[in-house]
């Protein structure tokens, strides 16, 4: 019924409308806000990363180890991001006086 692509595709505007909540809270951690965005990014270097590989390699992404690990780090970093904005956040609420 529906391909892969459609749904990859269809999946990006229930993102974008979480990232556009996320933002308008502004109780969001500033570092795990850049890590949620940088989703983003990763998403924007998979989809050339997968057309290359396909193109020139006639293989999907997965199949050629240096495209997808070049593209999967910015999945990482983006990961790392959120994890560190978060715990920085939960320093910060345990550092600060109880009233």
């Amino acid at each position: 019924m529906f391909s892969k692509e459609s749904l990859f595709a269809f999946s990006l505007f229930p993102y974008l409308g979480f990232l556009w909540f996320l933002t308008r809270t502004k109780q969001t951690p500033r570092l795990a806000l850049i890590g949620f965005y940088m989703t983003l990014v990763f998403v924007a270097v998979t989809i050339p990363a997968g057309i290359y590989a396909k193109v020139a390699y006639g293989e999907e992404l997965a199949n050629v180890d240096a495209l997808h690990g070049g593209a999967e780090f910015f999945l990482t970093l983006a990961n790392i991001l959120v994890v560190l904005g978060f715990r920085e956040a939960i320093q910060q609420k345990a550092d600060q006086p109880k009233s």
